[in-house]
């Protein structure tokens, strides 16, 4: 989860999917950080603590770092909050492998930062809460369909990978 400082948004995100992983039991690694190295080691902004807070989530222990080419290696998926963000983590990337893990959180959708209007935390926590809760479905469900395809492979005794994608073209 990166935005810009790493203070408003990616916070909260982070928040929101670590409760999610834990409600889910579910065993991913959630991090968080930003484009910008201007809030290293600070904590998250106090309102999006505080709204946090009002949803039962304790972000207050976070803090601030800057990405770097290193997540590439350490996350399979790595979520921009804004376009801006977006560009910024791909300029890192080392090819296009690492290009591949990197997406907005919200398809063809900026999360507004609220830094700079109080009103927006309330709203911006409920956009990143119901796309985090997406994320988690979409990929349970994948989770699903892979343990699916893989004993289909073997009751088929698929054993090339040429013939395991035909059969995954086939099934879709």
């Amino acid at each position: 989860m990166v935005c810009l400082g790493n203070i408003c948004r990616s916070p909260l995100a982070h928040g929101i999917m670590e409760q999610l992983v834990r409600e889910e039991e579910l065993d991913w690694d959630i991090d968080s950080a930003g484009t910008s190295n201007m809030h290293v080691g600070s904590a998250p902004d106090r309102r999006s603590i505080a709204v946090a807070k009002k949803y039962g989530i304790d972000i207050s222990e976070q803090r601030g770092r800057q990405f770097s080419q290193n997540d590439f290696a350490h996350y399979d998926h790595i979520y921009a909050m804004d376009k801006d963000n977006l560009e910024a983590i791909l300029s890192l990337a080392r090819d296009e492998e690492d290009k591949k893990r990197v997406s907005l959180l919200i398809k063809d959708t900026d999360v507004p930062d609220p830094y700079y209007d109080d009103s927006l935390f309330e709203p911006v926590y409920h956009l990143i809460d119901k796309a985090c809760r997406s994320l988690v479905e979409r990929y349970q469900k994948l989770k699903y369909s892979d343990f699916s395809i893989f004993a289909a492979w073997q009751r088929l005794n698929l054993q090339s990978r040429k013939e395991r994608e035909i059969f995954h073209w086939w099934k879709w």
